[in-house]
């Protein structure tokens, strides 16, 4: 069969970035920002990260709670996000984002709000230009890239600073269409646009191998024009340079970035997932190996910046932080029926106005009769 010539047209790389390897050492000099107090404020935050987590998963397996997803050995980069972005970004999150939501000023009891179903979880006092929680799959990307867009369009038109969305999604999130349709829109228009994945193995029960042939997350965003990193997700040093960097360059108008971060999900897909079914003993015990905590505290502690002295002192300070939230939670006032559709709507659409009024004078009619059981 005859062999034309070919000639090459295009051709990429996709390169690693890691600061601390598996053991804890640092594998090159750290960046300027790593001072001693930003590393024990990011091991604080991925601590209580995973604390709030614990806690979530065992108020879920009580029945106070519904299906919750942990971010069990990922902390790293949902800290090393939120940490890097500015008041003034704003953040477009999946469901698995603990430590983000925390760095970014969502209290403890508004995460536990949300995940019980009281509609006010979402409405963050602290980060009120970040999106709600998404929970089908990709589509908080083509969110993003309308809300980078918005962001272009108002720098242009009014001279004010170029501020930066960023979308976070798990690997299994970069197989759905409104992956691709967010990076292509992102790409051709440059918009000022970081796109983080956390690839933790897992795809609820497909493997990584299973759910893709590409060889790499990352470079899945080349056919989109668009500049990608791979990094060691377990390391937040490596997480936390490449997020500050592709926010920089999208601040100065270089356009979109994706970063890749390679972790592990430790814990079940969510509260209704039995991952034993899926992975073997093993599989997960070699992972626990390399997980972020444990990493940074190995560094920290041959650093001479962190002791059993210190993690005990945290630890209370850790237990007393929840138990205060805890207390927050439980006392918040019910919210009414009509919240789900308050909630959700700038103005009710007609459609809808039985239903309210079903809901409402059905808890007019539940308050009524608490209230003759209180006076009998």
């Amino acid at each position: 069969m005859h062999k034309p010539r070919l000639q090459l047209q295009a051709s990429f790389d996709i390169a690693w970035l890691q600061y601390l390897d598996k053991q804890g050492r640092a594998t090159q000099p750290l960046p300027e920002f790593a001072s001693p107090d930003w590393l024990t404020h990011c091991y604080r935050q991925m601590q209580l990260a995973r604390l709030v987590d614990d806690r979530a998963v065992k108020l879920q397996r009580t029945g106070r709670l519904g299906t919750y997803p942990s971010s069990l050995g990922q902390e790293a980069i949902g800290v090393a996000t939120g940490n890097a972005l500015m008041a003034e970004d704003v953040y477009c999150p999946y469901y698995r984002e603990t430590g983000a939501f925390l760095e970014r000023g969502v209290r403890i009891e508004e995460i536990l709000a949300n995940w019980s179903g009281d509609e006010r979880g979402q409405n963050y006092q602290h980060a009120p230009r970040d999106l709600p929680i998404c929970i089908p799959i990709a589509t908080q990307m083509l969110h993003a890239a309308g809300v980078a867009f918005a962001l272009k369009y108002r720098h242009q038109q009014q001279g004010s600073p170029l501020q930066v969305a960023i979308a976070s999604a798990g690997e299994g999130a970069t197989s759905k269409g409104d992956f691709y349709e967010a990076m292509n829109l992102a790409g051709v228009w440059k918009l000022p646009l970081v796109f983080v994945v956390n690839n933790n193995q897992w795809a609820i029960s497909v493997p990584r191998v299973a759910q893709t042939g590409s060889q790499t997350i990352a470079q899945k965003a080349i056919a989109a024009g668009i500049p990608a990193l791979q990094v060691d997700g377990n390391d937040i040093l490596a997480v936390a340079w490449a997020v500050r960097d592709a926010l920089q360059r999208a601040r100065s108008g270089e356009g979109p970035a994706l970063i890749e971060a390679i972790s592990y999900r430790l814990c079940d897909h969510t509260t209704a997932d039995d991952a034993s079914r899926y992975r073997s003993a093993e599989e997960l015990e070699q992972a626990w190996q390399w997980e972020p905590l444990k990493r940074l505290d190995t560094y920290l502690r041959s650093e001479n910046l962190w002791s059993d002295g210190k993690q005990q002192d945290l630890d209370r300070e850790l237990a007393q932080v929840m138990e205060t939230a805890l207390n927050d939670w439980e006392s918040r006032t019910p919210e009414p029926a009509t919240a789900i559709f308050d909630h959700l709507y700038a103005q009710l659409p007609e459609s809808l106005y039985e239903q309210y009024d079903q809901l409402r004078d059905e808890q007019l009619r539940e308050k009524l009769w608490e209230k003759e059981g209180a006076v009998q």
